[in-house]
């Protein structure tokens, strides 16, 4: 039979590693490339490693993972990427569906959850537990608090990053970047970057 190709992205060895040898035991699935960051996931998939699957871990060094998912998704949208993360909020949640990832794991997730998971995204589908499904719920009612164009700039506002870059990875320009910083001053009622930074750890859409 026929297995379905999975790529692994981790920074963590030992967790990758375990990781791929419980999916390999897995009847239908190989996993065919492992990745400490998203760099290595493009370099694998350019020359040849396409997954029908990849497992991506939220943060990794050089490249992360919602950056990946950019990038995957313009370039490879094919390929269906679930998240792998150890604790997401309802907003990370709503902001990773609507990027098209079609599920996000638990790092501490259950075998058997783990292969209803790949099971369902080899078919394009969407994995959702009964707490994500929750999280669905409560996110959409908060998502009136801030539009996805704010909880990206929020997270980004967050790293190192220049407003320029910022405006860069957000692919607007940086008057449009004044606008949402200007607006989410008086929004959030902060007055300065490291104020916002300050909410959006709070707020689960940056860990550290």
């Amino acid at each position: 039979m026929k297995k379905t190709k999975v790529m692994l992205a981790d920074d963590h060895l030992i967790l990758r590693s375990s990781l791929a040898v419980l999916i390999n035991k897995l009847e239908g699935f190989k996993v065919i490339a492992e990745a400490a960051n998203g760099k290595e996931v493009i370099e694998f998939i350019e020359k040849g490693k396409v997954p029908k699957i990849l497992i991506l871990d939220l943060s990794m060094p050089v490249l992360d993972g919602y950056e990946t998912v950019k990038i995957l998704n313009q370039k490879y949208p094919e390929i269906n990427i679930l998240i792998l993360t150890m604790y997401h909020t309802e907003l990370i949640f709503l902001e990773l569906l609507n990027m098209g990832v079609k599920g996000v794991l638990k790092k501490n997730i259950l075998p058997s959850e783990l292969e209803k998971a790949l099971k369902l995204a080899a078919n394009s589908q969407h994995y959702c537990s009964s707490d994500d499904i929750n999280k669905i719920a409560r996110a959409r009612e908060r998502q009136n608090l801030l539009t996805n164009s704010e909880i990206e700039f929020l997270r980004l506002s967050a790293t190192d990053k220049t407003y320029k870059e910022i405006a860069y990875a957000m692919n607007v320009s940086p008057r449009k970047i004044d606008h949402l910083r200007d607006h989410l001053f008086e929004k959030l009622d902060v007055k300065n970057r490291a104020c916002m930074a300050v909410y959006a750890i709070k707020s689960g859409l940056v860990f550290i």
